[in-house]
């Protein structure tokens, strides 16, 4: 790391007369600068969204949650099924199970009200540090070390920390920790989120706008891009699979729940073989003329997946739901979404 000591108070004014002039307008702030306190509902539901996908993805998601469930105890009170498809598309469906267990929790155990702490939130069932820290600060402007991948950038080419992600990652923290007090502590989490976010981007860095571009050792460096300093990648391990798209007579599509564990716990699916390593070996699920129609490709964190994709009408068997295509296409996740669409342009057996 570069022997930089950087005035802290200063960073702090500039970044927040920053924030003040240039903050995102998002549907889960409160204006900046001011006392307006947002709703920790929102925020709360806001960043367990945000850990996973974009903010622009997220927002339409958002919108729709808190337009069906526009409060905790609302929420609490969707059944799973509802929920679980509602969340489609935004991935890590066992975050969607632990939202539901949250809310729940906060509708049934705290009169439909959030803890104002860091601690009291952190016991909540399905809120880890992270989520603590961050509704904490920004939703009850409390002083907490919010630490996401955007702030670490920041603190990573303020400082040009050397030691690679993730190994990095308690000295980030660390240093993020130097800049915390009690004076807009919500305010001052998400501006660094800002910053990280539309200036300090993970590519071309726009440091000409940045407003604590002087004190950065990673822009005096010359190569801020550089920064956070990343471990090579590991290939990502290969799986394969196959997916049996079943019509009936009415074009409808044959669904079913998959299991509670597991990847896409709890969700709509459609019947598939196991996803392994080698050549997929289940047999079709009933008897009937399949039809192998291609396949296509998904990405999950932690491997590809390839699924062939066969076809066929038939009966469903038990277990199974008849769905409309369009609804079984706007439910499934998005592997099956692909599988899906894969079938009804190759195959004539969809009307």
């Amino acid at each position: 790391m570069t022997d930089v000591s950087p005035d802290i108070a200063l960073i702090r004014a500039r970044l927040l007369d920053w924030y003040d002039r240039h903050a995102r307008s998002l549907a889960w702030r409160a204006p900046p600068g001011t006392r307006q306190r947002p709703d920790p509902y929102r925020v709360w539901l806001s960043e367990v969204m945000l850990q996973q996908t974009t903010t622009p993805h997220a927002t339409p998601y958002f919108q729709t949650f808190t337009s069906r469930w526009p409060t905790v105890s609302d929420l609490a009170a969707a059944q799973d099924a509802e929920v679980m498809a509602a969340w489609a598309g935004l991935g890590y469906y066992a975050r969607a199970r632990n939202l539901l267990a949250c809310a729940r929790a906060v509708a049934g155990e705290h009169g439909g009200v959030f803890p104002d702490t860091e601690a009291g939130l952190s016991a909540l069932p399905g809120v880890g540090a992270y989520t603590a820290a961050a509704v904490a600060a920004i939703a009850f402007d409390r002083p907490a070390n919010v630490v996401d991948g955007n702030v670490e950038r920041v603190m990573a080419r303020l400082f040009a920390v050397e030691t690679p992600v993730p190994q990095a990652r308690p000295e980030l923290r660390r240093l993020a920790g130097l800049f915390i007090n009690d004076q807009r502590p919500g305010d001052w989490a998400q501006a660094l989120m800002d910053l990280g976010a539309t200036v300090c981007r993970p590519k071309s860095p726009l440091c000409d706008l940045c407003p604590i571009a002087d004190p950065c050792a990673g822009r005096a460096s010359g190569d801020p891009e550089r920064y956070p300093v990343k471990t090579k990648k590991t290939d990502r391990p290969q799986r394969k699979g196959v997916a049996w798209v079943l019509f009936d007579d009415q074009g409808r599509v044959a669904v079913e729940t998959r299991p509670d564990k597991g990847l896409l716990g709890g969700m709509l699916g459609l019947p598939t073989s196991d996803w392994t390593t080698g050549e997929p070996l289940t047999p079709p699920p009933i008897d009937a003329d399949w039809r192998d129609v291609g396949s296509v490709e998904h990405v999950f964190t932690h491997f590809s997946l390839t699924l062939t994709v066969m076809t066929a009408r038939g009966e469903a068997r038990a277990g199974w739901r008849w769905m409309p295509f369009e609804a079984a296409r706007a439910a499934l996740p998005t592997v099956f979404a692909k599988a899906l669409d894969r079938a009804t342009v190759e195959s004539d057996l969809f009307l």
